[in-house]
């Protein structure tokens, strides 16, 4: 009785996990060929999101340091211990896969590379590897991300692009990039490969009409302003200011081309609302021109916010400037000289009033533009639920924008009316930019009142003013009956 209670005693009969529960599931093993930066932060980020992880390298015992738990060994043994291999090599490296080629059949390839310039070979990469090893099924992808985003987990709902010709293989490797914290987006066949490939040398797509269109109306507006400023007290009153160039000028620019620019990130969503209205229907397709449009508005507001701080940087070193120093100085001797050194400053408090009250409105405006920018951020923004997200773009947005209309109409509000304000006839630019945000505002406050309870005929000379004026196509679509 005794040995057989010894025996029931021994360590080897003892079970090591709960009663009634199955022993934990082996993790899947993955294999990485290539042990560069790229290969290194690939495993790192698979080996915490619980794989195995096996490196192929041609030199096994000295590739350098690799993540802790991952194993290494020559590109045979690897190929063979896994079903799923990424190839973390450049393509002129390809040629030894096809060495590999018994080893790889029925195995699938994940091609993460990447050219340095466009058109640099004929075919796609990953077209040339499903040539080198027929046998396996080829999957481009994972190419858009960066060690450097691999190594700080920064892959939260990052969109990645997968295309190949066996969905068996893509469903594979898109279950494995959504563990990771992936979007996947499945681009069709491997014929998309070279799309996929041009895709990271690209340079800033999204900005480019955002870039265009400030960049145009800065020239505008300058080449505007120095006309009317410079060239008009050159030839005019015989007087040389063109020190102001650098400075005032600039300082005038900058506020006016945000001030623009942030009535272009919300004119789009009042002609969307207005074509929804004019339609009866929100289920139709708005034109491309206004789908583009749409989809760069946080780059126009980002660009709107960096010349809303060129502009208070430029404020904040007026007084200490040469030219205005020289100014104040001479101001004060003429006044001391003309009243005979006893007649007090004359205090005009309308002035005062409105010099508060356009500083005021400026240093608020500027606090919500840096509240729109912070908030854009996907850091910020990702803390955020959607009404939370909406409020702030969309209430606070047009609360910014109605903000910085009112600092420019305080700016001008005693200038309208003179005729000196208007030099060779041309209005000033400040007046040129308050009539963009101005129409926007208008229109949104029509559409807050029920705009569709107004008589057809409004909406529709409300459409044509406004639909008209960017797509003369459009003329056919509206109804006067």
């Amino acid at each position: 009785m005794t040995v057989v209670m010894s025996e029931e005693m021994k360590p080897e009969s003892v079970s090591l996990h709960p009663v009634g529960t199955a022993a934990a599931p082996v993790p899947e093993l993955l294999c990485i060929f290539g042990t560069g930066d790229l290969g290194r932060s690939l495993g790192l980020r698979l080996l915490q999101s619980g794989y195995r992880v096996v490196y192929g390298s041609r030199r096994p015992h000295s590739c350098g340091p690799l993540p802790q738990g991952a194993q290494v060994m020559s590109h045979a043994e690897a190929a063979q211990s896994a079903s799923l291999i990424f190839i973390c090599v450049h393509r002129e490296h390809y040629e030894f896969l096809e060495t590999l080629a018994s080893h790889l059949e029925g195995k699938v390839l994940v091609d993460l590379s990447n050219n340095l310039k466009k058109g640099m070979y004929q075919e796609a990469n990953a077209a040339y590897l499903q040539s080198l090893v027929p046998g396996a099924a080829v999957v481009k992808g994972l190419n858009t991300l960066s060690a450097w985003a691999l190594q700080n987990g920064l892959l939260a709902g990052k969109q990645v692009y997968l295309c190949g010709n066996s969905a068996e293989a893509k469903q594979a490797v898109a279950k494995m990039a959504t563990k990771l914290g992936l979007t996947v987006l499945d681009r069709g066949t491997l014929s998309a490969a070279r799309e996929l490939e041009d895709f990271p040398l690209q340079l800033f797509p999204e900005w480019r009409l955002p870039l265009r269109v400030a960049i145009g109306l800065i020239a505008f507006f300058f080449f505007y302003l120095l006309i009317r400023d410079v060239i008009y007290a050159y030839a005019e009153q015989k007087k040389d200011i063109s020190f102001r160039i650098m400075v005032s000028l600039a300082n005038k620019v900058f506020p006016i081309v945000s001030l623009v620019m942030l009535s272009l990130c919300y004119l789009p969503g009042v002609i969307a609302a207005i074509l929804q209205l004019y339609r009866g229907t929100k289920y139709r397709r708005f034109p491309d021109w206004l789908d583009r449009w749409m989809l760069c508005r946080k780059q126009m507001g980002l660009i709107a916010l960096g010349l809303a701080f060129l502009h208070a940087i430029y404020t904040f070193i007026i007084p200490i400037r040469y030219a205005v120093r020289h100014k104040l100085i001479s101001l004060v001797v003429d006044e001391v000289w003309l009243n005979n050194k006893t007649t007090p400053f004359y205090f005009d408090n309308t002035e005062a009033w409105g010099t508060d009250s356009f500083y005021v409105l400026g240093i608020l405006g500027l606090f919500l533009y840096v509240l729109l920018g912070l908030t854009s951020l996907p850091s910020v923004g990702g803390t955020l639920s959607w009404r939370e997200f909406s409020f702030i773009q969309s209430k606070l947005g047009h609360l910014t924008l109605c903000i910085c209309t009112a600092h420019g109409y305080i700016y001008g509000w005693n200038k309208f009316l003179r005729s000196s304000t208007y030099k060779w006839y041309t209005p000033p630019g400040y007046m040129l930019c308050l009539i963009v945000p101005s129409v926007v505002l208008v229109l949104k406050v029509l559409l807050i009142k029920n705009i569709h309870t107004y008589p057809k005929i409004i909406l529709s000379m409300l459409c044509w003013c406004v639909i008209v004026s960017f797509d003369q196509s459009a003329l056919p679509i509206l109804n006067w009956q």
